[in-house]
Parts: C-alpha cells; sequence; structure tokens
C-alpha cells in the first residue's frame, strides 16, 4: 500500500479519472447489451445493417463518443451526447470520490474514545488499507449503480445480470475484507495512540455479541443461511395465478419452475453459496465472518422492505406498486452498505424522487416513474456523507427492537394512505 501512497496525488487522480472513463465505457456497453430492446451504440458493438466498421479510435473513451457524431443519420441527433457525459462523470466521480474517501477530516463525527473496546477482533489500525478497500467498495456500487439506473431510465427496468452479480461481489468483498463496509466507530488504541477502525456490524451501534460467532453455534449459521436461501428463492421463476383455482395454480408454479434451466442454475449458486457460508463460519476469522453475515443481513433487510412496499402497495393500489428489479438492486446495496444504512436509503429515496415524480405528472401525466434512480441517489448521498449520517442515525439505531416495530408501523400507514389513494381517485373517475 506504501507504494501507492508514494505517487504523488495529482498523477494518481489522473490515473483514476482514466480508469473511471475506461469504465464507464464499459458501463456504456452493458447499458445497451443488457437492455431488453438492445442497441447498436457503443463503439464496442457491431455497427450491424451493413454499416461500416468502427475505427480503433472510436474506442477511445469520451473521445470515441465524439468520433461517432458521424453516425447520427444512423441513431438519432445527439445519440452520443449521454454515453459520453457519462464517461466524464464517471471519470470526475472516480477521482473525486477518492479524495473524499482518503481526507480523514472527513471521518470527525464519528466516536473516537480512548479505551480499546472489548470487540478488538473487529479492529484494523491499517489506515492506508482500510480507507483505500472502502474506496474499491464505492466504486464497485457506483459503478454498478450507473448501469441500473440508465436501463431503469429508458426502459423502466432493472436486469438480474446486473443485482445478481453484484450482490455476489459484495458479499465476497465483505468476507475476504470486512472494513470495506461503512466505519462505525474510531478507536484510539494504546499505549501509542494509534487510530483503530471499526467497521458497521449487524448489531452497531451495539457490541458484537460472542452469540453471533461462527460455528458450532447454530443461531448465527441458521441467519446466515436464512438469508442466503430467501435471496435466492426470490430469485426463481414463479408464476402464481390463482383464477383456475388453487390446485392449478400449485401445478403451474413448479412446472415453471422445473422447465426452466434458470431454476438449477440458481440451485447450484445455492448450494455454493452454502458451501461458502459454512466454511467462513468454521474457518474464518472473527472480523470476516461478522462481515459477511452483516452483508448477508443487508441483503435479506435491503430487499425485504422494497418487496414489502412492493406487496402493501399492490395490494393497496390494485397494481403493481414496485417492479422486482428495485428489489433486488436494494438487496444488491445492502450488501454494500448493511441494513442500517438500508433502511435510511429507503427513507431518504422518496425526497430524491418527489421533485422530479411530481414534474413529470404535472407536464406528462405520467404515474410510472423507475424508482431505481432515486435508491441510488440516496445511496451515493448515505455513502458520501457517511460519518455525518451515522453519527445522526447511530442513536436512533440503538432503540433495538423499537425500529423494526416503527419500520412496520410506518408499512401500515402506507398502506392505508395508498388506498385511500386508489378509493378517492376510482371515486372521481366515476363521476
Amino acid at each position: 500500500m506504501n507504494w501507492i501512497l508514494a505517487i504523488p496525488l495529482t498523477i494518481r487522480l489522473a490515473c483514476l479519472f482514466a480508469l473511471g472513463a475506461a469504465v464507464a465505457s464499459l458501463l456504456n456497453l452493458g447499458v445497451y447489451r443488457l437492455a431488453w430492446r438492445q442497441r447498436s451504440f457503443s463503439p464496442w458493438s457491431a455497427p450491424g445493417d451493413g454499416a461500416p466498421g468502427r475505427r480503433w479510435s472510436d474506442r477511445i473513451p469520451i473521445r470515441g463518443w465524439w468520433a461517432l457524431r458521424r453516425e447520427w443519420p444512423r441513431h438519432g441527433r445527439g445519440f452520443w451526447i449521454r454515453p459520453m457525459l457519462v464517461e466524464v462523470a464517471t471519470g470526475a466521480l472516480f477521482a473525486g470520490l477518492y479524495v473524499w474517501v482518503l481526507d480523514t477530516t472527513t471521518l470527525h463525527p464519528l466516536r473516537l474514545v480512548n479505551a480499546v473496546p472489548p470487540q478488538v477482533d473487529l479492529l484494523s489500525g491499517n489506515e492506508p488499507a482500510v480507507l483505500h478497500a472502502q474506496y474499491l467498495s464505492h466504486i464497485i456500487i457506483l459503478a454498478l449503480m450507473i448501469v441500473a439506473s440508465l436501463i431503469d431510465i429508458d426502459e423502466k427496468t432493472i436486469p438480474d445480470a446486473i443485482t445478481v452479480s453484484g450482490t455476489l461481489a459484495g458479499l465476497i468483498l465483505a468476507a475476504a475484507y470486512p472494513w470495506s463496509l461503512p466505519i462505525a466507530g474510531l478507536w484510539m488504541t494504546p499505549p501509542d495512540g494509534a487510530i483503530a477502525f471499526e467497521f458497521l456490524t449487524l448489531t452497531s451501534p451495539d457490541s458484537w455479541p460472542n452469540e453471533l460467532g461462527g460455528l458450532p453455534l447454530v443461531l448465527p449459521l441458521a441467519i446466515a443461511l436464512g438469508c442466503w436461501t430467501l435471496w435466492c428463492g426470490g430469485l426463481m421463476p414463479r408464476r402464481w395465478n390463482t383464477r383456475h383455482g388453487l390446485s392449478m395454480a400449485v401445478r403451474v408454479f413448479f412446472h415453471r419452475l422445473r422447465v426452466e434451466p434458470v431454476t438449477y442454475q440458481i440451485l447450484l449458486m445455492w448450494l455454493a453459496g452454502v458451501a461458502a457460508i459454512g466454511v467462513v463460519g468454521w474457518k474464518g476469522p472473527p472480523a470476516h465472518w461478522a462481515g459477511l453475515l452483516t452483508a448477508l443481513v443487508g441483503m435479506a433487510a435491503g430487499g425485504g422492505v422494497i418487496w414489502t412496499v412492493r406487496v402493501v402497495g399492490g395490494a393497496a393500489l390494485k397494481r403493481e406498486a414496485m417492479g422486482f428489479g428495485d428489489v433486488t438492486l436494494m438487496a444488491m446495496i445492502g450488501t454494500y452498505v448493511g441494513w442500517q444504512a438500508s433502511l435510511m436509503i429507503f427513507f431518504l429515496a422518496p425526497f430524491f424522487g418527489l421533485a422530479i415524480g411530481l414534474a413529470q405528472w404535472v407536464f406528462h401525466r405520467e404515474h410510472e416513474i423507475p424508482y431505481g434512480p432515486f435508491l441510488c441517489l440516496a445511496t451515493l448521498g448515505v455513502i458520501v456523507w457517511w460519518p455525518d449520517v451515522w453519527a445522526w442515525g447511530h442513536a436512533i439505531f440503538e432503540l433495538g427492537w423499537i425500529v423494526p416495530a416503527l419500520l412496520a408501523g410506518c408499512m401500515a400507514l402506507m398502506g392505508g394512505f395508498l388506498l385511500l389513494y386508489r378509493i378517492a381517485r376510482e371515486s372521481l373517475y366515476r363521476q
């Protein structure tokens, strides 16, 4: 790590800008390749339709899109503007986020004490390694959210290819280096007074209890496997329609599970995950097991809260209130930030979408808006201002079981308001 810090900051930032722009060129390719309606906009795609081939210089980030203006008769005027801006913005975010993460003054809102905490196994005193792991986690989730948001804007859908692979990457990162999770506290350790970092855990802001250690303890293993199984089960192809009776619905449900090839792919992934969870719980150091368990619960909580909105809102409005892509997106985000930050993101996202949603309804009478970009904007805000967010929010999470009770109450209120909204809307249309 010292050799990285020996490189002048300006050179590091220039390299990170170039890296961000290069990554964004692949993100643009993903936007057009993973979309339901695939397009050959990207310089990495074959132009098709007998058009002339692309030049090697077209693949240079930013500059390539400027050169591809020549294809406007095939793709429409201005088709190149958004992807070029995506590459510029991503390069700037990669460089700016690096400066922000490594600026330790941004960590000041986190608590700093003079005694060694009891959960000493969850600490790391290697400041450069921790901060660079934080940065790596941030740019991975940032890249995934850019692709998900752009596809959601274009088609109001989020492909599983993004969210599933992103979730797996988040789980692996949390298990391999748990200090890539958000920082929950700073500790000054004697005798030299060095600063050590404590990462966010399942029980934060409370101490990590011995009852959540790895094998042979059964409870934490059951929690981990339960979260993993719920996520894998949610990815299974499902079709449930009781129009022709319960017996027919059950037969159709299992028939589709049996004939879909993706069912067996998910089963293999589930078995591999069960084995990996068992190995980390049995042989892994306590911190790595704590990181994996925290990421798994964050995954389940993030996806679960959006799934609840989907079910409650759908029942109240008698139509789909939230797409399943939003569920898998929030589950992916939860693996990187934990369940505490997932709940804060859930409550912050509507503020990002309120103004845009109102404007879209006023000018276009469009009732359906892609919600994924607002979840991603809220996530970016929480990541960037995490020390301040956690300094404010950790007092709330000290309430313990009251937090999920309050969340359940909010869901019930939301269902009631949506039901009243549907009744009022139907009454107005009948008049």
